[in-house]
C-alpha cells in the first residue's frame, strides 16, 4: 500500500528553522515516543510488524527521516564508541509538542489505496479466481491480526484500536470475496450507503 504523504510545517525551537513534516515523520517520532531509547534498526523492526499494515515507509526513509529530525532539533541523537557504532535516537521536548500537536488534530482525510485486485475488477477481470487469491491473502492476513490481538490488552489503547480496525476490514474483505467466489455480487447500496431492498412483485 503505497501513499502521498500530506506535509505541515513545524517551526522547531532548538533548530530555529521551518521544517516539513510528513506522515514518516510522525511514524518516527511516533515510534520512538513508545521505544526510546531506539536506533533505526529498531524503528523499522517494529514498523514491519505495526505501522506498515496501514502506512507504508521503506526502511531506508526511517533512516534518513531521524537524522533529519535530529537536525532540525526534534530528536536528540548519540553515537556508539565502539562496535557498530550505531544511532541512538530520543525525542527532544520539541519533538514531543510535535507529536502532540499532530494527534490532536482530527482528520477526515480518507485512505489512499493501490489495490491491484479491486483495480482487475473495475477493469473486468473474472470474479471467481480473483476472489479465491484474494481470499487466501485476506484469511492469512485476518489470522495474523488475530493471533496479536490475544496480547492486545498490554497494548496502548492507540495501537489496539487500530488493530481492532485492521481486523473489521479483513473480515469484510473476506465477505465481499466469498460473495463473489459464490458467484453472488453483493448487495447494491443506495446513495446513503444502505443495501437497496428488492421490493417483491405483486
Amino acid at each position: 500500500m503505497v501513499r502521498n504523504e500530506r506535509y505541515v510545517t513545524y517551526a522547531s525551537l532548538t533548530a530555529m528553522s521551518s521544517i516539513r513534516l510528513s506522515e514518516t515523520s510522525f511514524i518516527v517520532l511516533g515510534l520512538l515516543e513508545q521505544l526510546q531509547p531506539a536506533t533505526p534498526y529498531d524503528l523499522k523492526r517494529v514498523a514491519q510488524v505495526s505501522t506498515i499494515n496501514f502506512w507504508s515507509v521503506p526502511h531506508t526513509q526511517l533512516y534518513s527521516e531521524c537524522a533529519r529530525l535530529a537536525k532540525a532539533g526534534l530528536l536528540s541523537e548519540e553515537r556508539e564508541q565502539e562496535g557498530r557504532r550505531r544511532r541512538i535516537y530520543r525525542l527532544t521536548d520539541s519533538g514531543a509538542r510535535a507529536l502532540e500537536r499532530w494527534r490532536s488534530e482530527p482528520t477526515g482525510a480518507l485512505e489512499e489505496l493501490r489495490d491491484p485486485a479491486t483495480l482487475k475488477l473495475f477493469f473486468g477481470a473474472e470474479p471467481a479466481p480473483l476472489a479465491a487469491a484474494q481470499l487466501e491473502a485476506h484469511r492469512r492476513q485476518l489470522l495474523g491480526y488475530e493471533r496479536l490481538h490475544e496480547g492486545a490488552a498490554e497494548l496502548p489503547r492507540g495501537m489496539r484500536l487500530a488493530l481492532e480496525a485492521g481486523i473489521g476490514h479483513e473480515r469484510e474483505s473476506i465477505r465481499f470475496w466469498s460473495r463473489l467466489l459464490n458467484g453472488t455480487d453483493p448487495p447494491r447500496a443506495d446513495a446513503a450507503g444502505q443495501p437497496r431492498r428488492v421490493r417483491a412483485r405483486r
